[in-house]
This record gives structure tokens, C-alpha cells and sequence, in this order.
């Protein structure tokens, strides 16, 4: 199977545990974006459920599927979210934010009850750290904030977008992406990122994951639960 096809299969096993009536959060990215597709299947086909999209991105096509969406203002809690991720372990620790929406995906998966991360087998590692850790910062001062982030070790530089600016995300933001390297404490990180002034918030999500379903290149799929 292709990466595509890969991203396919994940993303309708995850699609499965949505049912009638659920308040469901919609991720952000390539493998995301089939279980919109599929989710907008469904809604035709007569499925009752409501949306808060993790991006403008995902929204806009939620709405050009006519899955019904709303926002925080209507909902207490989001009963289950389907997202995808730049890493995860066996346990479920992930980074996120390759797609710069990593501030909002934290939002909506801190607001949910099941949590589920659909990847490809080339996205399961036994120690976070290969993929460098977006944070995403206030602009105001960026450039001293990242110095603070290298301090704590890493090589890091501000994304650019595909015209070579400085990329912004939905809320005004910029992303730092910081190479530490393989890491072996993520919480003391986690916490350490955190405290800089400037940031204002990081692509670890810990202990977040409640299912990471993972399509294998010979077909079979995996949940580590």
C-alpha cells in the first residue's frame, strides 16, 4: 500500500467509533483530511453529529462537506476527535504541529473525552525526538524567545511558508521547530518549553492519546490502546 492508501485505512478505522449524536473534534493535516472525507460520507448518509475543526483549513472543508459545525460557546466537552501525528510511541506519547496547528489541536484534545491519533507505520518510534518539536510563539520578541529555547539545547529556527516569509498560523503566531535531538525526559522538556516567556505552546502532547490506530504498509492495522 501506498502512503495514501495507508492514511486511508487509519482513518476509516477511526471513523467507526463515531456515533449519533457525538460532539466530535476534527484534526488537521494529510491523514486528518480522510477522516473529514469519510465523516462527510457519513453525514449524507445520514449521520447526526456535530464538529469543532482544529483549523480554518479543516473547517473550510468540513463546510464544503456539509458536516455540521460549532464552536466552544455551544459545547462543554467534545466527545471523541480524530487527528493525525508527526510521531508517536508504543505508549502513546506524540509531537504534533507539523502542520502549524498545533495550539488549537491541543485545545480541542484537552477538551476530549477520546482521543484518537490515526497514523502510518513510519510515524511509530520508540523515542520521541526525530522530528523536530514545533512550538508555537508570540511574535513579539521571537527572536529572543528562541534564543531561550536553544538555551535549553536545541537548534531551532522559525518556519518559513512557501514564499520564504515567516509562516503565521490561524491565531497570529509564528512556529519554532527545535531539534533536541532524541529525548529522553519529555515531561521536564515539556514543562521547560512551557515556562519561557513567549511561548505559548509546544508540540508534545502527553499522556493525551486515549487510541493510536496504525496502518501497516502490508495492509493490517494496529491500536495501541
Amino acid at each position: 500500500m501506498d502512503a495514501i492508501q495507508l492514511k486511508q485505512k487509519a482513518a476509516a478505522k477511526a471513523v467507526t467509533y463515531v456515533k449519533n449524536g457525538m460532539t466530535v473534534g476534527l484534526g488537521t493535516g494529510s491523514t486528518a483530511y480522510w477522516a473529514i472525507q469519510f465523516l462527510g460520507e457519513k453525514v449524507r448518509n445520514g449521520l447526526d453529529i456535530q464538529c469543532i475543526a482544529t483549523s480554518k483549513q479543516s473547517e473550510e472543508l468540513a463546510r464544503s462537506l456539509n458536516i455540521p459545525i460549532t464552536n466552544f460557546s455551544n459545547v462543554i466537552k467534545i466527545d471523541l476527535t480524530i487527528d493525525g501525528a508527526d510521531e508517536t510511541t508504543p505508549n502513546r506519547q506524540l509531537i504534533k504541529g507539523g502542520g502549524a496547528a498545533l495550539l488549537r489541536e491541543k485545545i480541542v484534545a484537552a477538551t476530549t473525552e477520546f482521543y484518537i491519533i490515526i497514523v502510518d507505520e513510519q510515524k511509530l518510534v520508540n523515542q520521541l525526538g526525530k522530528f523536530k518539536i514545533p512550538i508555537e510563539v508570540v511574535p513579539f520578541g521571537y527572536e529572543s524567545t528562541l534564543r531561550k529555547i536553544e538555551s535549553l539545547g536545541a537548534q531551532a529556527k522559525v518556519r518559513l511558508n512557501n514564499e520564504g516569509s515567516i509562516l503565521v498560523t490561524d491565531n497570529h503566531n509564528y512556529i519554532v521547530d527545535a531539534d533536541f535531538g532524541l529525548i529522553d525526559d519529555v515531561d521536564t522538556l515539556h514543562k521547560n518549553i512551557n515556562e519561557i516567556v513567549g511561548v505559548v505552546e509546544n508540540g508534545l502532547f502527553l499522556n493525551m492519546a486515549s487510541l493510536v490506530i496504525v496502518a501497516y504498509a502490508d495492509g493490517t492495522i494496529k491500536e495501541l490502546k
